[in-house]
């Protein structure tokens, strides 16, 4: 069954991590914005359902990746003493998620706005 009371505790917890890396993490904002743009342009030049669907994915990609990675960061800063070796690599790994998610949504984006400009 589900509890009322305690969904809606996971929503607020949830909006309030997501206004948390908005205000702090200046590459979310970054990334929100163009995803932004994005969706105008998308509205704008009437891309069809296939292609919106596909351009909404992609950004949502990058947002979800840099979400994961300011967690990632969160957490190896709270554990840097003890594992200090490893914190940059782990850092790193995140980051290239980020920055491959980000290539991708660049490139189908290429690929689509191409066609109707």
């Amino acid at each position: 069954m589900i509890r009322i009371k305690r969904l809606a505790k996971s929503f607020q917890h949830a909006w309030r991590g997501l206004f948390k890396i908005a205000k702090e993490e200046q590459n979310f904002r970054v990334e929100l914005g163009v995803a932004i743009v994005v969706m105008i342009m998308a509205l704008m030049l009437r891309v069809n359902r296939l292609e919106l669907v596909a351009l909404i994915l992609v950004s949502a990609l990058v947002l979800i990746m840099e979400i994961v990675n300011s967690a990632v960061e969160a957490i190896s800063d709270a554990l840097k003493p003890k594992l200090d070796i490893y914190v940059k690599q782990i850092k790193d790994m995140v980051a290239a998620g980020v920055m491959m998610a980000a290539v991708t949504a660049v490139i189908i984006g290429i690929i689509i706005f191409s066609q109707y400009i």
